[in-house]
């Protein structure tokens, strides 16, 4: 029966290769969403106006990204907890 350890050794690599790519990426936009919380409306364009006033931002022209939605539920449902 031929071993098949070069193989698995090979895999290995890769998936703690793919691991780390994907906890870079993942902690740099915890990063991003924590020094910049808003990003330019997608409706709007970050003008602020869509024909009138846009109703997406409440014509800021900038939104809160997904990222900080969920940072700010984690804050919430910490905050909730410890009192």
């Amino acid at each position: 029966m031929p071993s098949l350890a070069a193989t698995a050794t090979t895999i290995t690599i890769y998936v703690c290769l793919f691991l780390v790519v994907l906890a870079a990426v993942t902690l740099g936009y915890a990063l991003l969403c924590w020094l910049y919380p808003f990003s330019p409306c997608r409706r709007c364009h970050g003008t602020g106006r869509h024909h009138r006033p846009c109703r997406h931002c409440d014509g800021t022209g900038r939104t809160i990204r997904p990222g900080r939605h969920a940072l700010n539920y984690l804050r919430a449902l910490h905050d909730k907890g410890t009192r």
